[in-house]
């Protein structure tokens, strides 16, 4: 009996792993330095030369880059800090990590990115930070919630993990040119992966300083910052620090992706483009859009169906044929801790919600093959027939 075939699933996404990122890891693993070594420094490095940010401060994850982002602005008790509702939790739990309040503004319907003209209206006495997230890779409105931040005397906390790559008016997401730290998340999903991982750019000494005391437990061994000084060995905690380090083998892979990087958003856009070919004239969905003033790094590629009832038939559809969409995100407005902790409630941000109910993520990564995306776009028209 002859057995059936199983179909090839096609996930929203994945890592590209290729043979010199397997000799970079095994490089390491043949060194003296497993972690704590050179390889963390030389993929600081590259990360400045790429994005043009003065300094980096690679760490475990990116969930770990916000936090640690939120302890060098100083965050705490009695805080708020703007945010978006449409991002992964992440985004504002940082600052629930620092005893501060996430303060949610609503989005903009065509870039799903945090609207300048909605952060104003949430800004109180209390507020200290904004978060804004380059959704899906395309940067938001930067230069608008610069102005505001210079006027209120705030700082910007860039939320780029899905946006390295990406640029904003000429200029390389994370050069801090809009903002006073950048932070990247480089989870097997993203432009490029070091298995998990994260980093913060900044521009600015003191925060830089910062952070790498609270990467390392608080600990600092630099001489002008101890009260006194008992020998090469002698460390000081002045604060509250986490183990936030990342090791030398993640780093030896994030250095191998990292040239790789400019190839895979190119064969991203390459996807994006047939997607957009493909699907353009179907009245059933809206497309995601590039402003003409960005370069987005296309980190997923989001539909949205015009009438939402169709969303979730579709997405346990294309389940059973093999293909496995994703929905980012729920608004965290409407995540129980945070209805419960901060009284938020369903109907607060009406475009979040409205995009929520209709949003779908199809497959897009770098090893997808054009006649992979064509199968997909096939495969959404005939279970929606």
């Amino acid at each position: 009996m002859v057995k059936m075939m199983r179909k090839r699933k096609i996930s929203y996404g994945r890592q590209t792993i290729t043979k010199d990122d397997i000799k970079a890891v095994t490089d390491v693993l043949r060194s003296d330095w497993l972690s704590q070594g050179p390889k963390i420094r030389e993929f600081e490095e590259a990360l400045c030369r790429y994005t043009g940010a003065k300094y980096a401060v690679a760490v475990s994850n990116g969930t770990a880059a916000l936090h640690m982002a939120c302890l060098a602005a100083g965050i705490a008790p009695g805080d708020e800090v703007i945010t978006s509702p449409v991002t992964f939790l992440a985004s504002a739990n940082c600052v629930v990590y620092c005893g501060g309040t996430p303060v949610f503004a609503d989005i903009d319907e065509e870039t799903v990115n945090i609207d300048p003209a909605a952060i104003e209206k949430k800004i109180s006495a209390r507020t200290k930070a904004l978060i804004p997230v380059h959704f899906a890779g395309h940067p938001a409105d930067m230069a608008a919630i610069r102005r505001i931040a210079r006027k209120r005397k705030l700082l910007v906390i860039e939320d780029a993990c899905h946006a390295l790559g990406a640029e904003y008016r000429g200029k390389k997401i994370g050069g801090g040119a809009y903002s006073d730290m950048t932070v990247f998340s480089f989870h097997p999903v993203k432009n490029i992966t070091t298995g998990e991982g994260g980093a913060i750019l900044t521009n600015r000494k003191d925060l830089y300083e910062r952070l790498q005391i609270f990467r390392t437990h608080g600990m600092t061994k630099t001489p002008r910052l101890l009260t006194r000084n008992d020998g090469p060995w002698y460390y000081e905690m002045p604060v509250l620090g986490y183990n936030y380090r990342i090791t030398d083998l993640q780093c030896a892979l994030g250095v191998s992706q990292l040239r790789k990087l400019d190839r895979f958003l190119d064969q991203r856009r390459t996807h994006v483009e047939t997607y957009h070919a493909l699907l353009a004239q179907d009245s059933r969905f809206i497309l995601p859009v590039e402003k003409k003033d960005v370069k987005a790094a296309w980190h997923i590629f989001v539909i949205q169906f015009k009438d939402a009832a169709l969303r979730d038939r579709t997405f346990q559809a294309l389940l059973r044929e093999g293909i496995l969409p994703q929905v980012h995100y729920i608004p965290i407005h409407l995540q129980p801790y945070y209805q419960k902790r901060f009284g938020y409630r369903r109907g607060q941000f009406p475009f979040a919600e409205q995009y929520y109910e209709r949003a779908m993520t199809l497959p897009l990564y770098p090893q997808l093959r054009k006649c992979d995306v064509r199968h997909v776009v096939q495969t959404l028209i005939k279970v929606l027939a």
